[in-house]
């Protein structure tokens, strides 16, 4: 019985909703520090990520269940760019004082709900509260497809993916910003920025399908995401610009307000699509579509170092990283 303080009540009906922590173990005991998305320790992918009121999410915009909803994701993306499939999680909870006591049960509800139906089992953390609100999740998963993917396994020839279409959480905030009386006029870029919808078992599906390349989850931007890769492996990478999968709705808004849909697609953080490499022939990915979402081929990996783009004007430009910057 916990005493009858709130925050013992609080985890309490976390643990309540939480999925039963099954006896599962790495099948291989590798190691890898910090550098791709997640470290590797004793064959565990160990992964954390924050989302900060005020600069992840906003309780005006966002619902309790799609600001913990982005939040999960933002850390299970990290665990499927591996090859692998989330199973324990680690959470904190920052109440913010001013929350009322529906919006902290239904935080905490999403919380223990989101983890839950996933099949990932939250077998402990901490919570406090502040003047603003906080989220951080822990997570560990495991490859038990095969080896993991790494950012530092492109080779020269390979083939450059990107898993689903580019441009929507970014253009969904931007409408957010500069044209909320719309926002009912393109749901899915809006639902897609404040609780993005991804596969969450893609990485796993490329590692079973024969992926022996690099990857990595679209979290900065794909401009960042290719540099990264690019420099990991230390290769370059040339890209096709008519071949960059905009999504038809960020196209939508683009052509409605004058925009460059390039910009949202190329720059645009908190996508959670996989950007990856692969040495087999493309027709690996069947129509019929074995990844939800579809797959892109982009480019091809090179001799050299940095990105390029074959621009639409046939001109080859260097792809600036354009990171999100926390700092």
């Amino acid at each position: 019985m916990f005493p009858d303080l709130a925050e013992f009540k609080f985890i309490d009906s976390l643990l309540k909703k939480a999925s039963p922590m099954a006896p599962v173990s790495p099948v291989s005991r590798s190691w890898l520090p910090a550098g791709d998305d997640c470290a590797i320790f004793d064959g565990w992918l160990v992964t954390k990520d924050l989302s900060v009121e005020g600069t992840h999410f906003r309780m005006d915009w966002s619902t309790p269940e799609q600001a913990v909803e982005k939040h999960i994701v933002s850390n299970v993306s990290d665990i499927s760019s591996m090859g692998g499939s989330a199973k324990f999680a680690l959470s904190g909870i920052c109440i913010n004082k001013s929350w009322d006591a529906q919006t902290r049960k239904r935080i905490g509800d999403a919380v223990a709900e989101g983890f839950a139906r996933r099949g990932i089992a939250l077998i402990g953390g901490d919570t406090v509260s502040a003047d603003c609100g906080m989220l951080s999740t822990t997570l560990l998963g495991i490859s038990d497809k095969g080896d993991p993917l790494l950012r530092s396994g492109a080779k020269v020839g390979d083939g450059v993916f990107v898993a689903g279409t580019l441009g929507k959480s970014a253009a969904g905030l931007w409408l957010l910003m500069n044209h909320p009386e719309a926002k009912d006029e393109f749901p899915t870029l809006v639902d897609y920025h404040l609780a993005p919808t991804i596969d969450e078992h893609c990485g796993a599906r490329l590692v079973e399908m024969g992926v022996r390349g690099a990857c990595m989850d679209i979290s900065d931007g794909l401009s960042s995401e290719l540099n990264h890769l690019a420099l990991s492996s230390g290769v370059g990478i040339e890209i096709e610009e008519r071949y960059i999968p905009v999504d038809p709705e960020v196209l939508r808004l683009s052509a409605r307000y004058g925009l460059d849909p390039l910009e949202f697609a190329l720059n645009g953080g908190e996508e959670y699509e996989l950007l990856f490499t692969v040495s087999v022939k493309n027709d690996i990915f069947p129509r019929d579509d074995a990844l939800s979402g579809g797959v892109f081929r982009i480019g091809t990996v090179v001799d050299g170092s940095g990105v390029r783009m074959r621009c639409s004007d046939g001109e080859n430009r260097f792809v600036k990283a354009q990171a999100w910057s926390h700092l």
